[in-house]
């Protein structure tokens, strides 16, 4: 059963979800409504996932001594106004700036959210708590962004936005009835709570995000091309297939979070990454099985979100003095490797090979994880020197 005070963080998430991933659905009716190329309607993509990164550390900074209940409805206020500010969007140039701006809360809310959310945990459940706010995420690739693509397509993109700006009304409705008031964790100051990132832990719990989890971007990035150049499945079943990348996805947060409250982050986030390198070696190697790459599809959906909860507690565990800022950083980390993970992934592409190809470097990326992760378990157990 669902607590009732993490249901707003949950449907936080499902917004954030939608209007992240529903721009891959409607982006040629963006650009037909805009009069601008395709190509120059991806770069609304970039601007978004560069707000993410920028506005994760930044916001988390400022807001650091208030309650972390009111900064989240502060969040979801921009929210709500900068996808407003989508909706009426005249030109191409306010558009970029109204994704960019969008962008800006998308990994705030979900730092801070999860601090709410081990708060407001049973005791053992941290993890589980954490994984019903990325619920909501992924249940939006389920629902929220096959509804909105239909809706781009058959009446108007610009509704779609709106749409979402009336979900992070209701977000920020919810979050003051249903979410009770928690104490801030007073910060020293914000140069001081940047003192986290002298730890070289941190950094490498970072890097373990960027980098293992491009290779599920590199997948997903080329995913549509692969099944219908490669796995032959005809265009008009790659939204059934999505759908089930998206189910696969809410089943792995879920169990994601179960497996990081039984285990300790580190080997929870290990065991995942080793099964993603293999998954995505499968996806290479059985690319033209129709019934495999189903199997697949939901399977390296649920692996890859099964990732998120025991990343964001092993962020905390690395940031005890500004915990909110450092869970922020998880956001940031996938927002880098989704941009390194289709970058590396068409590279490929770009020198004349298949489709199944870039599941290669993905696979390359998810080990390169793996290794970084035994780097840092190997430093945990290593025994403290003793000074002479």
């Amino acid at each position: 059963m669902i607590k009732k005070s993490l249901i707003p963080l949950a449907l936080g998430g499902f917004g954030i979800g939608m209007t992240e991933f529903v721009m891959m659905g409607i982006l040629p009716d963006i650009a037909t409504g805009l009069h601008i190329s395709i190509p120059q309607a991806g770069y609304l993509i970039t601007a978004y996932a560069l707000g993410v990164v920028v506005g994760a550390p930044t916001l988390v900074s400022l807001f650091a001594n208030r309650p972390p209940r009111t900064v989240l409805v502060w969040f979801m206020l921009m929210f709500t106004i900068f996808n407003a500010m989508s909706a009426f969007a005249p030109n191409f140039h306010v558009m970029m700036v109204s994704r960019f701006l969008a962008g800006l809360p998308h990994g705030a809310f979900f730092g801070v959210g999860a601090v709410v959310a081990s708060r407001l945990a049973d005791e053992g459940k941290v993890a589980a708590a954490m994984a019903t706010m990325f619920a909501g995420l992924t249940l939006a690739n389920v629902i929220g962004v096959p509804i909105g693509t239909w809706i781009g397509h058959v009446v108007n993109w610009r509704l779609v936005f709106l749409i979402v700006a009336a979900i992070g009304l209701a977000t920020m409705l919810s979050l003051h009835k249903l979410v009770p008031h928690v104490e801030a964790k007073k910060s020293a100051g914000l140069m001081k709570d940047l003192r986290i990132f002298r730890s070289g832990g941190l950094w490498l719990a970072l890097a373990i995000t960027s980098i293992g989890t491009g290779g599920f971007f590199a997948w997903f990035s080329y995913i549509t091309p692969l099944l219908t150049d490669v796995t032959l499945f005809k265009p008009a079943t790659i939204p059934m297939v999505m759908t089930v990348v998206g189910i696969g996805m809410t089943v792995g947060v879920l169990l994601g979070g179960r497996l990081a409250d039984r285990y300790d982050p580190l080997p929870a986030i290990l065991i995942l990454l080793s099964l993603m390198t293999v998954l995505l070696l499968c996806n290479g190697l059985m690319a033209t099985l129709q019934p495999a790459m189903l199997l697949l599809a939901f399977a390296t959906g649920a692996n890859a979100l099964a990732l998120g909860p025991p990343i964001q507690m092993l962020l905390i565990e690395h940031s005890r003095d500004a915990e909110m800022l450092g869970s922020s950083l998880g956001q940031s980390g996938f927002n880098i490797g989704n941009a390194t993970g289709a970058f590396l992934g068409g590279i490929p592409l770009t020198l004349g090979y298949s489709y199944a190809a870039p599941q290669w470097v993905a696979a390359a990326l998810a080990l390169s994880g793996v290794v970084l992760a035994l780097l840092m378990l190997a430093q945990q157990r290593a025994p403290a020197r003793i000074p002479a």
